[in-house]
């Protein structure tokens, strides 16, 4: 079996890290490109895989930031000069700063637009310029990690906050509605790939890891595992599904643990 050659954006940590760990425990043989905002942290998480007895001998760290076209551009060249092409790529570095607003470090109009910035515009850009070198692939796939974001919007369980007494202001303590509404747009750029891509071969999915436990926004991994976040080893796994072709049936959709999540 030929190596399959994969990139994964904000793979130091969180999801993208129990990502990079499923695919080197995988049986079928990978080699990893770990897309990490800051190169430092990126080979930390190296070698934290190391400690882990992990042989990370196929696996490249890549300084990756999002939010700037010509580090995506220089990431791209990176790939492009070692392999010549790309079989998977994940996009699933994301960034959520609605804590930020509400701790008064960030205004209202600045938490949307960076999350817009970095989870649809930077997916968008990073799709973009990798898609030729995906085309080079015999199997290409896109993956885009969903987070919370399917439209269920109408249900009262889908907020992690409690209904909220009449009067202004509210006292809201734990928010997310900046990077929900981002991750919800994602899925529309996933079905736009979708679209675009479908007669080159190209199989582009929305995949849901489940509430994780991270840092995300800078929350806490213990914060998120009070509302019911699970270890991200078990968003890692669903992603190595996806990517080792258990869901190729259910391209352009937004994928759950066994089955699909609503728009």
């Amino acid at each position: 079996m030929s190596t399959k050659v994969v990139f994964i954006s904000g793979a130091n940590t969180g999801i993208g890290f129990e990502t990079a760990k499923a695919f080197i425990q995988s049986p079928n043989p990978y080699y990893l490109f770990l897309g990490s905002r800051s190169a430092e942290k990126g080979n930390e998480a190296l070698e934290r895989m190391r400690a882990d007895n992990l042989d990370v001998s196929q696996v490249e760290v890549v300084q990756l930031d999002l939010a700037s076209d010509e580090s995506i551009k220089r990431a791209v060249d990176v790939v492009k000069t070692r392999k010549g092409r790309l079989d998977i790529l994940i996009n699933n570095a994301g960034a959520g700063f609605d804590n930020y607003f509400i701790q008064g470090k960030m205004s209202l109009r600045d938490c949307f637009n960076q999350a817009y910035d970095v989870n649809v515009s930077g997916a968008n850009v990073m799709t973009w310029e990798f898609v030729p070198l995906l085309l080079k692939s015999s199997t290409p796939r896109i993956l885009f990690v969903a987070g919370l974001s399917q439209m269920t919007a109408a249900a009262e369980s889908y907020f992690p906050t409690p209904p909220q007494p009449a009067g202004w202001p509210k006292n809201i303590s734990f928010e997310t509605i900046g990077y929900r509404c981002s991750k919800t747009a994602m899925s529309m750029l996933m079905l736009d790939w979708h679209h675009k891509l479908k007669e080159d071969g190209v199989k582009v999915f929305s995949v849901s890891p489940g509430t994780c436990a991270t840092n995300l926004g800078g929350l806490g991994e213990e914060v998120m595992a009070a509302i019911g976040g699970v270890h991200p080893r078990e968003g890692g796994e669903r992603l190595l599904a996806v990517a080792e072709g258990n869901r190729d049936a259910d391209a352009g959709k937004i994928l759950d643990k066994t089955g699909f999540l609503p728009w």
